[in-house]
Formats: C-alpha cells, structure tokens, sequence
C-alpha cells in the first residue's frame, strides 16, 4: 500500500482550515506540519489534527524531511515568493488563489515556473465540483454541441469585512476570479473582456474604491460568449448556478441545498431547505476532490489540476475587467503572450 502523502500546511484562516480538514479527509495524505506567523493559531490546528510540528517560518517547512508537499492558505502577498522557494527546493505546491495581485511579480516568475518540473497546483476548486465538471465533461463530449453561450452566476450571501475588500484587489481579483477561471474551464481561450461595476448597496464598499456588483462579458476565439454576474449579497444564500448552451440543447447546474427533501401542507408545495450560506458548505467535496487531483498531480504526473498559467490567465482577465469597468471600454487580451 502506497504511503500518505506528507503535508505541509502554511497559514491556518479560514482556507487554512478547509485546507486541514481536507488532508485529514483524505486517506491518501496526513498533515505533518502547520505553519503560521499567529504561533498560537498554527498550534491549535495542528492539536486538533494530532500534529506535533509547528512553525512561523515556512522555509522550515520547506526543509523539513517529512513533507512531500505544501498547501499555500497563506496572505495573497506571499504566495510568490514561497512558490518561488518550493521550485527551488523541489517540493510541490498546491497555492490558493490568486498567485499575486500584481501581473509584473507573476511574470516575474514565470519563467521559473515553466522551466520546473515541480508540480505547482493553483486552488480553483469550483473545477472540482461534481455537478459543474460533469456539465463540462459533458460539453466536451459534444451534446449540446458546439458551445455558443456559457452563463455563470456568482453572488454570495454577504459582504466580505470591510478590512479585506480594502487588501483583497476589488471583487475582479477576489470575487470574479473564481469565474474567470470557471470560463477558462470551458473556453480556454478568451480573447476579449468587457465588464460593469455598480454600487448598489454597500457604502463601506464603493469608499474602499470596489463594487458590490457586477457583470462581465467575456468572447472566446471561436465566437463563444460567456457573461458573469455577481453580486456582494444574496439573501437567500450562497448563488452559484451555470448554464451551458449549444445548437443541441442546455445543460444547467441549479443551487445546492443542504438536502432534497421537500414539504407539501396546506401552506404550500415544493417547499424545500434554503441554500448553503457559506462557501466552505457549498464546496466542501470540491476541496477534498482538488487535493485528490493534486495527489495524483504528483504520483501520476497527470494534469488534473490547474497549474501556475491558469492562474496567471485569470489574473489577466481580472485585470482587463478592472480597466474595462474603469473606462467603460472593451478590452482585447492574449493569454498567450
């Protein structure tokens, strides 16, 4: 039987826990160091895992003998250069979104990068979700035919705190991001990008310089169109929905509720459970399946998981709708230069 792979976990937030419980899940992996600058965080997670080694500096983790891997749940402004030592130090990285906020320092080290043959896995989970990656199996084996429309709704049940929108890039880098990738998982290749910010509802968000909405068409090379929309608050839950059309028919993804069971009373019909209010609910098997893929990512040299240029791709494209909502203009864009 094939050993666990060994784990090295560096930032322990909210993603850091997912990231935790996940390797715990998974029969394949076991968590054998936590790291985080909040020592007293880091130790706690790592009791409740059963983890003797704890540490604030990563390049510990990095050395250490017992670690196959790292999973990267640390501060955005990290992720360069601790990707930059993981490359250097031969040991593979699955990192949260996004590399960077800033397209210079990823380029920076994309060179690096593509010239390695340590795998580097990039965290868009929402890949990995059961119902989207069977719509899109689905696609590529032609029963809608050729895709023509791609719809993705994104709107999560509140704002974020004010605190984060202000170091988070705006909602294109933070929010969107995640379907930007989700587009690129249909039509790798997008060649234009026009998007629309709106203050709709939240104060605290247009005076940190962001929108609380918005809305964002997207043009592949083969004529596809794909539109986003998101917004900052829905009040009945987590919306995630997808829908993909072609001259053969649709294929839809609806929400998700914590169960199927529905009521029927004198009061009504079809009454059902609300959705998920929280992501780490509504995508919890998509996380477990991402660390499966970067498993295999790793021992079968397969290419499940979205690497290092997909994650630069979907930092362009939040880039291009940053400046197209800015300047009310249409942006053209080359994910291949």
């Amino acid at each position: 039987m094939t050993e666990p792979l060994k784990i090295g976990l560096i930032g322990t937030g909210r993603i850091g826990q997912v990231h935790a419980a996940s390797v715990a899940a998974l029969p394949e992996t076991t968590l054998t160091w936590v790291c985080d600058p909040f020592v007293e965080q880091a130790t706690a997670t790592a009791a409740r895992y059963g983890v003797t080694n704890v540490t604030a500096d990563a390049a510990e983790v990095l050395a250490a003998p017992d670690v196959d891997a790292i999973i990267m749940a640390s501060p955005t402004p990290t992720h360069v250069d601790l990707l930059s030592t993981a490359i250097d130090a031969g040991v593979p990285a699955l990192c949260e979104k996004p590399i960077d906020l800033d397209i210079a320092r990823v380029d920076a080290l994309r060179g690096k990068a593509a010239g390695s043959t340590t795998p580097i896995a990039l965290g868009f989970n929402r890949r990995f979700d059961p119902d989207f990656a069977e719509v899109r199996r689905r696609v590529a084996a032609g029963e809608i035919g050729r895709l023509e429309q791609l719809s993705i709704t994104s709107r999560d049940p509140e704002p974020p705190p004010i605190g984060y929108v202000a170091v988070s890039g705006g909602i294109f880098r933070d929010m969107t991001i995640h379907d930007f990738d989700m587009a690129r998982f249909f039509v790798p290749d997008i060649v234009e990008v026009t998007a629309r910010g709106a203050h709709q509802f939240d104060a605290g968000i247009r005076d940190a310089g962001d929108y609380d909405a918005a809305v964002v068409t997207l043009r592949g090379a083969g004529g596809e169109l794909i539109t986003i929309t998101n917004s900052r608050h829905s009040v009945y839950g987590y919306d995630q929905r997808l829908e993909a059309f072609g001259a053969q028919g649709l294929l839809q993804v609806s929400n998700v509720s914590p169960t199927t069971v529905r009521a029927f009373g004198p009061n009504g019909v079809e009454g059902r459970a609300g959705y998920h209010t929280f992501f780490l609910e509504r995508y919890a098997e998509a996380y477990r399946a991402e660390l499966a893929a970067f498993v295999r990512t790793i021992r079968d040299a397969t290419h499940e998981s979205p690497g290092f240029e997909d994650g630069r791709a979907a930092l362009v494209l939040a880039d291009a709708a940053v400046r197209s909502a800015a300047e009310g203009i249409t942006v053209p864009v080359d994910l291949h230069a």
